[in-house]
């Protein structure tokens, strides 16, 4: 897992987003304020994994810069291990895929619900209320007791 999320919508071939992979190793490094070494060492690991070229160069994106600041960030000011880092990204990345999911099961059901009430309302329209019986009841307080009629002999 390496924090990234890719639009599946089609960008023009000049448009960047911050998931566009633009950055060599070295100015990753310079922009991330990390040795190359260690990007390298972070790529093996699979805390960030860099897109590649055709000639297997790693070309980052500005999302990747930001995962590399917040790799060191909890590596250097909160104390955890490089695995523990890794746990986070995937758990990170899990909770946000499972938002994406929730939004779009949300999304469904309002749809769903919306087409229900449609259909409801055709089938309320479609009543002929000229054809329904229609007798008032009338409240009363007696009591009605019912008894078996006796058979005769």
């Amino acid at each position: 897992m390496d924090g990234r999320r890719r639009s599946d919508s089609f960008r023009g071939p000049y448009e960047l987003t911050e998931e566009t992979p633009v950055y060599v190793i070295s100015v990753a490094a310079q922009l991330s304020g990390l040795h190359p070494q260690t990007l390298r060492q972070y790529d093996r690991l699979g805390l960030v994994s860099p897109d590649r070229t055709a000639g297997r160069g790693r070309r980052y994106s500005a999302r990747d810069i930001e995962l590399l600041r917040t790799v060191q960030q909890l590596s250097q000011d909160e104390g955890i291990n490089l695995a523990g880092i890794k746990r986070i990204i995937e758990l990170e990345n899990q909770v946000a895929a499972l938002q994406s999911r929730v939004a779009e099961l949300q999304d469904a059901l309002e749809g769903a619900a919306a087409a229900m009430q449609q259909r409801e309302a055709a089938v309320h329209a479609s009543y002929r209320r000229d054809l329904v019986p229609y007798q008032e009841v009338q409240q009363t307080s007696a009591l009605v007791v019912w008894r078996p009629k006796k058979a005769k002999d």
